[in-house]
């Protein structure tokens, strides 16, 4: 059975004899039902009764109810109401506007709106340039999507997504003071999800596309970031293979192998898959097999999909034709980005010493951590309750605090590469072990030493349009989030 979450959490309000061993009483029911309690408050107290707020955390829905039912199995005690602590930080949605300045008086009403505001338009109609310092464009980014590949849930369309979309856009203000704003799509077609970018892309000064399946998101990063002078970042590709990167240099430095030298193998060839292999390849990674469904890429099939046809011709040079577990034998490195349990011991065991294994298929890895961990030298996965938690939310947030600041146009390979040596920077050599192979995402610094390397990056590439200069200090703009 999956372990209990913080995601499954709730508060059962329980009604008990008032007595000196009622509390542990409740809380060793709750134990033995096999959920994790965080707090336990007694909310009333009268000479014959207690009401008592019992928090914990459960797998899922069924479990929650069989929490319920030990309660009231007790004697005299009675389960009064069961709230879903998920649920009610989701009512009423996860964001709101808040004006930057204050509307006090007609003075401020006169500049803030008209007549004042009237100026300010024309001075971006004679300059359209000047949009990105006199509006919310400067700051402000879309996190935008079609709902067709959301999370572990599949196509569950656009209103679905929208809490997916809204914990992003919360998760930008926070690590970054980047203002992020959901923009959900009632559609699946490619070309009508293009013009809409490209007609709101005015109010925005970045675009972050977001679960939207392949492989109709490549084709639609590729049109908006050749047809828009605004940055466009896929999440699920690239910030995905910018930590994958990080704590891959990392998980290196800890078995002492070096990335040319080592066997990879990367199991699923979805967004997330294609932009590691792409990734680790530009940073000189040479022996890499990828397998899907059927089997390992190889250039001795035809494949319809030009990326699949781009692994094919750039990766597996020996031409290995066999299935996923039989690739693993002997690599040093494996990359899930698939399914779960599409691995087991026997695999892991049958890879060379000091293994590294990277299970990030969410939320059920392709392997139980614990077992990778009995063969594997180094195991990290995507979820928060392992250690080395491989998460976008160390790129993402700072990567686009560092396009915004640099006023950037467009993102090339190499600050990709500088997100990713700023992540894995921000573990020193003191610090880093099996265990800690990637720095946590609450570290306050991880965004800020991102923004700060990626700006720099775009002012080299010649893609940045605000001079350094114009830039706030990421720390100061984090003091702010």
């Amino acid at each position: 059975m999956a372990n209990p979450s913080p995601g499954n959490s709730i508060t059962l309000r329980v009604e008990a004899p008032s007595s000196f061993s009622a509390t542990s009483e409740l809380a060793a029911a709750v134990g033995a039902a096999g959920a994790a309690i965080t707090a336990l408050d007694v909310s009333e107290s009268h000479h014959e009764t207690l009401v008592v707020d019992v928090t914990c955390n459960t797998t899922d829905d069924e479990h929650a109810a069989r929490v319920k039912d030990a309660l009231n199995a007790l004697d005299g005690v009675t389960v009064q109401h069961v709230s879903d602590r998920t649920f009610l930080m989701h009512l009423g949605g996860k964001l709101e506007v808040v004006p930057k300045v204050a509307l006090r008086n007609r003075d401020d009403l006169s500049r803030a709106y008209t007549p004042g505001v009237a100026r300010v338009c024309l001075a971006i109609a004679e300059d359209p340039a000047a949009a990105r310092n006199l509006t919310v464009k400067r700051n402000t980014i879309a996190v935008l999507t079609d709902g067709s590949a959301v999370l572990g849930l599949g196509n569950i369309g656009p209103a679905a997504a929208l809490p997916v979309m809204e914990g992003k856009a919360a998760l930008f203000k926070q690590f970054a003071n980047v203002d992020a704003w959901p923009v959900c799509l009632d559609t699946q077609d490619t070309e009508e999800i293009i013009m809409i970018a490209k007609a709101m892309a005015p109010v925005y000064g970045g675009i972050n596309l977001e679960d939207i399946a392949a492989p109709r998101c490549f084709e639609i990063e590729n049109r908006l970031r050749e047809e828009l002078d605004i940055p466009v970042f896929h999440d699920d590709q690239h910030g995905t293979a910018i930590v994958t990167l990080a704590a891959l240099v990392n998980a290196l430095r800890v078995v002492g192998k070096k990335l040319s030298d080592v066997k990879i193998v990367v199991s699923g060839v979805g967004a997330a898959g294609s932009a590691i292999i792409q990734l680790l390849k530009a940073q000189g990674a040479e022996h890499i097999v990828a397998a899907g469904r059927s089997g390992a890429i190889h250039a001795g099939e035809t494949y319809s999909d030009e990326h699949r046809s781009w692994i094919a011709a750039n990766t597996n040079e020996e031409g290995f034709s066999g299935t996923l577990h039989e690739a693993l034998v002997g690599a040093d490195v494996f990359i899930g980005v698939s399914a779960p349990h599409v691995i087991g011991e026997e695999q892991v065991a049958s890879m060379a010493k000091d293994a590294i294994v990277f299970a990030m298929a969410n939320p059920t890895p392709e392997i139980d951590p614990v077992i990778a961990a009995k063969h594997a030298a180094v195991v990290a996965t995507g979820r928060s309750d392992f250690p080395n938690q491989i998460n976008n939310v160390l790129a993402f947030p700072g990567f686009f605090r560092g396009l915004l600041d640099a006023g950037a146009s467009d993102i090339t390979p190499e600050m990709l590469v500088a997100a990713a040596e700023a992540i894995a920077n921000r573990v020193a050599d003191d610090e880093l072990n099996a265990s800690y192979i990637i720095p946590s995402v609450f570290d306050p610094h991880v965004a800020a030493d991102v923004a700060s390397a990626v700006a720099a990056a775009a002012h080299a590439a010649n893609v940045a349009t605000a001079a350094a200069s114009e830039q706030p200090e990421p720390e100061a703009a984090l003091a702010n989030a």
